[in-house]
Parts: structure tokens; sequence; C-alpha cells
């Protein structure tokens, strides 16, 4: 397979525009939370394509880094859920993803982020998750679980100060792959 088309369709422009600008726009003190856009793809594509992929599963090809990337952006039309394209306010620049999907398999919808080398060590993780799940659970949806490769400290740490908690008999839940729950106020146990 070739390489994605990195050229949006012209004659597309006005429906990609109306898609975009359905989903919410999250901002925090640094960030803004903002519909994915083909031209993120370059900028992320290395999140799946290196070794630091282990985590998720990588390191990817092409095309299934893009059927990846894809499937998270393409869930916003099937499951009125998706991720967002984490930005700096103040330059646009691309950070990463952060959202709630769910895979084909997932047993329950997943609350991920993945970021670039870049991006890591500043605090933008948990910023960005945050927003968005206080703007999920602002919106009525009042859980989900993140799953966590067991040896990805990072990860662990950020679903940690979002107040998540291991939920060791979860589906999914392994010695390889950890399952953190996180619930609004009033769904916590």
């Amino acid at each position: 397979m070739t390489a994605p088309v990195q050229t949006p369709i012209p004659q597309a422009a006005n429906c990609r525009a109306a898609i975009a600008a359905a989903l919410p726009v999250l901002r925090t003190q640094r960030l803004t939370l903002r519909a994915p856009r083909l031209e993120d793809w370059p900028l992320l594509a290395p999140i799946w394509r290196t070794r630091r992929s282990k985590f998720i599963g990588g390191p990817y090809s092409t095309e299934d880094a893009w059927l990846d990337f894809s499937q998270s952006v393409a869930s916003w039309v099937l499951r009125g859920i998706g991720y967002w394209t984490v930005t700096l306010s103040a330059d646009d620049s691309v950070l990463g993803l952060c959202g709630l999907g769910q895979e084909y398999c997932d047993p329950e919808p997943e609350f991920g982020w993945l970021f670039t080398r870049a991006a890591e060590g500043h605090g933008y993780a948990t910023e960005a998750t945050r927003a968005i799940r206080d703007h999920l659970f602002a919106g009525g949806i009042s859980g989900f679980v993140s799953y966590i490769d067991a040896g990805h400290a990072r990860s662990i740490a950020v679903a940690e100060r979002l107040g998540a908690w291991r939920d060791p008999d979860a589906a999914g839940a392994d010695a390889t792959t950890f399952v953190y729950r996180h619930t609004c106020h009033e769904a916590r146990p």
C-alpha cells in the first residue's frame, strides 16, 4: 500500500470544515484540543512508527499506523466520541492525541493519550486528559477505562493523577495490561 494522500480533496473542503466545526474545542491554560486534521498526520506518525510505540503494540507499519490514526478520528462519526489533536495554544504546535474511543474488541470505551517525544515531561498529558475527562463527565458520560501496558510508568502516573484506579477484575486486565477505571464522583464506589 502506498502512503496516505497528504493533500485534502478540494471538493470535500466544505464537508471537512463542517465536521471539524461540529467537534468541541477544549482549551486549558496552555493547550487547545481541536479536531484532528490531515496535516497533523506527518507530525503524529512517529508516535506509532518508532520503538517508542512498544507500549501500544508497535512499532507499526506505515499502513497500520495510518489505520489506527484514522480509526481514532473516525470514531467521532461512528460512535460520537473520539480523539482531539492536542496543540500548544500559543502557536498550534501539534503535541499529540487524546480522547475516548472504542476499538472493535474493546469491552468498554477507552480513554487514551498519545504524545510526541518532544511533548513528554511538560505535564501536557495530564492537562489535556483532565480537560477531556471533565468535558466527558459534564456531558453525561460517567465512566470509561484506560488500558495501559504494565511497564508504561508514565501513563500509569497520568491515570493516577486523574484519580483513576486500577481495576484488576475488569475485562482485558492481566499481568501485562492494567485497566484503570475513570468514573465521575457520582459513580465512584
